[in-house]
């Protein structure tokens, strides 16, 4: 049975983990679909299960006291989410929600922190993915406080395209100005700036991404580095 689970797995980390690790797992993986805006933990309140997409992708959001947000991370099947069972926290600092549609796997919070807790092994790997996804974090900190919103847009455009299968992405302006922190009319211009470069096609709730490596030239040092870190650590994200 855990076999033929694990041939349908697209999740990163279930795919890449140790056989003995992935059989202590398997019994407990909940099949569970990710809609658009699906809820996968909220600020301050109590985490029920940890989600490792096969697909989708998924925002951490900050809010701060007054109830204003920032995006501080990106995760899809590279990763999981929350990652408060790997501190003995039983809460989230962050709020997470669905931004792309996918599915996954779930797992109880209590069993995920029992079985990380038994295993060196797979605490050594989740360890690894949330030091890439602190260094993401990191490097979106760096971005927001010395680049522009046009290489910041490309940045989180080629973030998203290395967790989905195609170059369409279903997303609309005003959730790319919650998600980058700046002024929706600000959005719409980098669009247009990016469009006219022919690196993407910007449509009504869609962007597609055209020009792959002409984007990753225009992001400069805005992106990569998380990710090497990634490949260095845990191995491909596809």
């Amino acid at each position: 049975m855990s076999a033929d689970l694990r041939g349908s797995i697209r999740n990163r980390l279930l795919a890449l983990m140790p056989d003995e690790d992935f059989e202590r797992l398997a019994p407990y993986l909940e099949p569970v679909q990710l809609p658009m805006k699906y809820v996968v933990a909220t600020a301050d309140k109590p985490v029920t299960h940890a989600y490792f997409p096969n697909s989708g992708i998924g925002s951490i959001v900050a809010v701060s006291p007054s109830g204003r947000q920032a995006e501080t991370g990106v995760f899809g099947r590279d990763g999981f989410a929350p990652t408060s069972h790997l501190t003995g926290s039983d809460r989230s600092l962050y709020t997470i929600f669905i931004q792309q549609p996918g599915d996954g796997y779930r797992i109880d919070s209590d069993t995920m922190g029992e079985l990380v807790e038994a295993s060196p092994t797979l605490r050594l790997l989740l360890v690894r993915y949330l030091h890439t996804l602190a260094s993401q974090t990191a490097y979106a900190a760096l971005s927001n406080a010395i680049h522009h919103i046009n290489e910041r847009l490309a940045r989180w455009l080629l973030m998203c395209h290395d967790r989905c299968d195609g170059d369409d992405l279903a997303i609309t302006h005003d959730f790319l100005s919650l998600m980058l922190a700046v002024r929706r009319p600000s959005v719409t211009t980098a669009l247009h700036m990016l469009e006219g470069m022919r690196l993407i096609i910007a449509q009504r709730g869609h962007i597609i991404i055209r020009d792959r490596a002409g984007l990753e030239e225009f992001a400069r040092d805005t992106y990569g580095k998380p990710e090497a870190e990634y490949a260095r650590l845990i191995g491909p994200m596809k």
